[in-house]
């Protein structure tokens, strides 16, 4: 009954994080969460199975069910998602998803028909002493195909400049679950089993969790601020696992809105643009450090500030001790909801540590010209 216990208690948790999954994919659809999504219900599915097998003794059915979902989906879909979660290039992702689609397809039909032989009893049964060699290659060579996918994942994560340990948690996460998975369906381990399925459904909910969750440091080499959508660079279509940044509201928004196909026809005021001139004046040595807060606070706005039309960073080669930051707005309430973002705020509680005099200069346009790839040229998106 320990066995039963333990199994009933792993199929418990695993429900539960399948429908945490559910719900985020309903209301953050994204690739990635989806893989994962399938991955958990996948872990899911073989536990309660292994509920009834540990209870009556294994079958043919359980035993089917189980290693389907320990053995094959559920490793395959998390590699997958932590490939999709942390390679950006879109003929890799497309590759993977070739190669997801034949190893789901063959080996799910394979184990579901092939020849099972051997007489099962309480605990999980290896897959390896029941079936045949042909279910027993194709389940290796799709193992072989999630360690692949692992390690591309964690090396496209590993080679960035910035935000690689937080995204190296989640993989590292990730590659726990699936290896237990994968241990418990090759060895069975006894009353081991169901308590390293337990860790393994832990372990993947919580690589969920810490990528839906904000990061806490955006500028420090070793933690992050924000998450990325799942696997990529921010901006990136296919990101997903994010927390939402601070959103406009509808301008001239009007309460027929809600009763109407539409607002009504008006005029809107001409928005007048808004410039800030910021110079920082560094401490002696300092230079570095804050080169790097800056270079984190310019990518987060390129990528997540539309109505900031410029934001840049300059060095002044005859002053090295100065820095000049310069932002256009679309108007002042783009202005506003630039300074209340969070990458900005924590720009300047840590940009406090390097600067020893900041002078502020607002500007209201006059006028202007500039080629049309300006802003292109300075904030790519």
């Amino acid at each position: 009954m320990v066995i039963v216990g333990l199994a009933f208690m792993s199929a418990l948790v695993g429900w539960s994080a399948t429908a945490a999954l559910a719900a985020y994919a309903q209301r953050r659809p994204g690739v990635t969460v989806i893989a994962w999504l399938i991955a958990s219900l996948g872990l899911t599915v073989g536990l309660s199975a292994a509920v009834v097998g540990a209870l009556f003794d294994f079958n043919n059915a359980t035993f089917r069910l189980l290693h389907i979902g320990i053995s094959l989906l559920g490793p395959l879909y998390m590699a997958w998602g932590a490939l999709e979660y942390g390679v950006r290039s879109a003929q890799g992702r497309f590759a993977s998803r070739l190669v997801l689609s034949a190893f789901t397809i063959v080996p799910l039909v394979v184990l579901s028909m092939d020849r099972i032989s051997g007489r099962f009893g309480d605990t999980f049964p290896p897959l390896g002493d029941h079936y045949d060699l042909i279910p027993r290659s194709l389940t290796n060579i799709t193992q072989v195909v999630v360690a692949a996918f692992l390690v591309a994942a964690l090396v496209a994560v590993a080679r960035r400049p910035a935000d690689r340990v937080h995204h190296l948690r989640i993989l590292g996460l990730v590659a726990l679950s699936a290896l237990l998975s994968i241990l418990v369906g090759r060895l069975g381990l006894g009353f081991g089993g169901p308590l390293l399925m337990l860790g393994a459904v832990a372990a993947l909910w919580g690589a969920a969790a810490l990528a839906a969750r904000p990061r806490r440091d955006a500028y420090d080499e070793d933690d992050d601020y924000y998450d990325d959508y799942g696997d990529d660079a921010a901006g990136d279509p296919e990101d997903e696992l994010l927390e939402e940044p601070v959103r406009r509201k509808r301008r001239n928004a009007d309460p027929y809105d809600d009763y109407y196909d539409g607002p009504p026809v008006r005029q809107a005021p001409p928005a007048k643009l808004r410039g800030v001139i910021t110079i920082y004046t560094l401490a002696e040595g300092q230079g570095a450090g804050f080169d790097r807060i800056a270079d984190a606070v310019v990518e987060e706005v390129a990528s997540r500030e539309p109505d900031t039309l410029l934001f840049a960073c300059h060095t002044v080669p005859s002053a090295p001790l100065q820095r000049i930051v310069y932002a256009i707005y679309r108007d002042d309430l783009a202005k506003e909801e630039h300074e209340q973002q969070p990458h900005v705020v924590e720009f300047g509680r840590r940009a406090g540590a390097h600067v020893v005099a900041t002078n502020v200069i607002e500007l209201a346009l006059s006028g202007a010209a500039a080629s049309d790839g300006l802003a292109a040229l300075l904030m790519p998106r």
